[in-house]
């Protein structure tokens, strides 16, 4: 059997003895760090040769390193093109003993709705294209939640507005910039992100009800009332959304200054600017604040 016809959704029998190497540790680690990434993703991440590690790709995922989400199959049955998306597998969460009780992580990885899936590629888009433009700098280096002052228990809170209402927050990711700037000084920026794929309503009239008007008015509890330095240890945060289209991003905008405080928290920026910005650092994303832009090294 030719390597290249072997199926995309469906795992050969026979197969030759897989030996891991140093590079297939590093994709597996990847993958597991982000949950799910595109294969253009690990192709951009990891050095060497991109057909090497195409192929080193299928060979993990046909041997149970790595999981391709079924979610995926109704699109390349329609003809598209996309690079396929890949999962942490059952052997590459036990050689990373990762598996806590009884968990299977590649069937459920395999099993995940398109929606979900979706929505975590987006997540994957922004977080990757942050971390090329940091490699791109001996500036600023991108770090995780476990590097923040308090490393959080969990990675969702809540806050109460008025007397009654309690609200859930949890960010899509957590993360950290680690910025040296041209005097020498090192600074740290520390960012909530959200990714919005267009499904949730702008403005509800209930509360109770999802929206994003009311992740914004989270997040503005979360800063005056203190939250992040209780929770988190930091002094101040930035909450990016990425958005689908230009017109999304004015409409939230719009929420914001709905807000009694805390537009200066907000940036926002559509899909488009993760495939047309040089860098995500330096692009201006637009602001809570109408006609104010800012960058992430502000």
């Amino acid at each position: 059997m030719k390597f290249h016809s072997r199926p995309r959704f469906r795992r050969v029998s026979s197969l030759r003895f897989l030996q891991i190497k140093e590079r297939d540790l590093k994709i597996i680690r990847l993958v597991h760090a982000h949950r799910f990434l595109r294969s253009s993703h690990i192709l951009s991440l990891i050095a060497g040769s991109r057909q090497n590690i195409s192929r080193r790709l299928q060979c993990l995922y046909h041997h149970g390193y790595l999981e391709r989400p079924r979610a995926q199959i109704d699109y390349y049955h329609r003809g598209g093109s996309r690079r396929i998306v890949y999962g942490l597998g059952n052997k590459g969460a036990s050689l990373l003993k990762q598996q806590t009780r009884g968990i299977r992580w590649g069937e459920k990885n395999r099993a995940v709705g398109r929606q979900y899936l979706e929505h975590a590629v987006l997540v994957s888009d922004v977080m990757v294209a942050i971390e090329l433009a940091c490699r791109k700098t001996q500036r600023v280096r991108l770090f995780t939640r476990e590097e923040f002052p308090k490393i959080p228990k969990s990675t969702r809170w809540s806050v109460t507005i008025g007397t009654n209402v309690k609200l859930g927050v949890i960010p899509d990711q957590m993360f950290g910039l680690e910025i040296t700037r041209e005097t020498g000084q090192m600074e740290r920026a520390y960012f909530f992100l959200e990714a919005d794929r267009g499904t949730m309503p702008v403005i509800r009239k209930n509360l109770n009800q999802t929206s994003l008007y009311r992740k914004l008015l989270a997040y503005e509890a979360t800063w005056s009332q203190d939250l992040h330095r209780s929770l988190f240890g930091i002094h101040r945060f930035r909450v990016l959304t990425v958005t689908k289209s230009a017109e999304r991003v004015r409409n939230l905008v719009d929420a914001c200054q709905k807000l009694k405080r805390g537009h200066g928290l907000f940036l926002f920026a559509d899909e488009t600017t993760l495939k047309t910005a040089q860098s995500l650092l330096n692009h201006p994303w637009q602001s809570g604040r109408t006609q104010e832009k800012g960058t992430l090294l502000d």
